[in-house]
Order: C-alpha cells, then sequence, then structure tokens
C-alpha cells in the first residue's frame, strides 16, 4: 500500500492578492490614467524578476528613493514614463473579508503564516510596507508567523523564502496549504511538496481550502 499523503497542519497566505485586493489592479488603474499600454508595469515588474528594481526594494536592497530612481530609468528604457512613488502610492489595496474569515477560522485548527513580498514603506501603515499587528483590524494577529521580504533578505519564489516559514512553523512542507495569486510563486512551493491553491477569484479559492483543511471557512 502506498504511504498515507501527509496531514494538512499549517495554512499559509499571501498577502496582496489574496488578504488584499490584487496591486495588479492598482497598476492597470495606473497605466489607464497615465496612457501606458496595458501590463506594461507587470511587464517591468517580470523582466530580470531577480534583479530589477522591484525585487531589490522587496529584499530591501535599496532604499525607496533609489527604488524609485531605478524604477523610472527601467519605465524609459521600456519606452514609457512613470512617477514610482505615485505606484507605489496606489498600493493601498482592500481587505477581503471573506478570506480573513478564512484565515481565522483556520487559526482556531492550524498552524498559520503570512508570507509576504514586501519593501520598507516610509509611511510605516502602508499596506505593503512591513506588517503592523495592529493594522488592518487585527489582521495579522490571527498568523503564527509572519515572513517578510523586507526582513528575510530573499524574497518570493525563492526557494528558502518558503523554507524560512516552514523552519518558523516547524512543520513540513508536505504538511502545508499555499495559497497565492502568481503561479511563479505556487511553483516552488509545489515542487517542495506543498499543497496550493492560486488565487484568482477568492470565493473559488476559499472552497478549494475548504476541500483541502476538511472544515467550513464560512
Amino acid at each position: 500500500m502506498p504511504d498515507a499523503a501527509p496531514q494538512i497542519t499549517a495554512a499559509l497566505f499571501d498577502f496582496g492578492g489574496v488578504i488584499l485586493s490584487s496591486p495588479f489592479d492598482a497598476f492597470a488603474d495606473y497605466e489607464r490614467e497615465h496612457g501606458l499600454p496595458d501590463g506594461f508595469i507587470r511587464g517591468l515588474n517580470a523582466t530580470n524578476p531577480d534583479d530589477n528594481a522591484w525585487a531589490k526594494m522587496e529584499r530591501n536592497d535599496v532604499t525607496i528613493p533609489e527604488f524609485c530612481a531605478l524604477f523610472e530609468a527601467e519605465a524609459r528604457a521600456a519606452g514609457g514614463e512613470l512617477d514610482a512613488a505615485a505606484v507605489l502610492a496606489r498600493l493601498r489595496g482592500q481587505i477581503r473579508p471573506a478570506m480573513v474569515e478564512a484565515v481565522r477560522r483556520c487559526k482556531a485548527r492550524l498552524k498559520t503564516a503570512c508570507l509576504t513580498n514586501n519593501f520598507v514603506a516610509p509611511d510605516a501603515s502602508h499596506p505593503e510596507g512591513r506588517m503592523d499587528p495592529e493594522s488592518f483590524d487585527g489582521v495579522m494577529d490571527l498568523f503564527d508567523v509572519v515572513v517578510e521580504s523586507s526582513k528575510a533578505g530573499c524574497r518570493k519564489p525563492d526557494p528558502r523564502f518558503y523554507e524560512i516559514a516552514c523552519e518558523e512553523l516547524g512543520i513540513e512542507p508536505a504538511e502545508a496549504v499555499f495559497l497565492d495569486d502568481l503561479g511563479i510563486n505556487l511553483k516552488p512551493a509545489k515542487a517542495m511538496g506543498m499543497t496550493t491553491i492560486k488565487v484568482i477569484d477568492p470565493d473559488e479559492a476559499i472552497a478549494e481550502l475548504e476541500r483541502v483543511v476538511g472544515f467550513p471557512l464560512r
């Protein structure tokens, strides 16, 4: 008989695009308002993804002013003009209450973690800056562990980022289910043995998570 699949003991959640509305919506709004091609900003972030301006910012390798200069230079090289600080200011997304309730119910039965690529924002309350447990109506209190790229010195999809989460939770990767809105971030987690869920429609993702964990989340 084959070995039984490991029991899920931990639920891991991305922040922006899962708990918070997608930053891609903010990018699209900026592009539309400033006459940039659809997907221009996402294209910048997908070019040289391990060493571009956005990656350096999320690893805390550069200051915000340094990031702005680099990001604006990348935009010019790609044939566009943008105000990097204004793009960052757009990232104040909206909390998804149904997903927060799912995290809360997971917290009652499982270990929980937030795995976020973020940056050190000048405004400490910025949702994509370092997480403040008092922010977002106590959402961050629902996580046993918060792994932030700006503190860890690495970022998704670097496998080390997921290893840190597992080490801090005291679990093996096969014991975890991980939700993220980007396939590129899910791929290494799946390769490590995690169960993965891509969040496109939050309600569908919650339903899939219910099937994985085996208890109601709504």
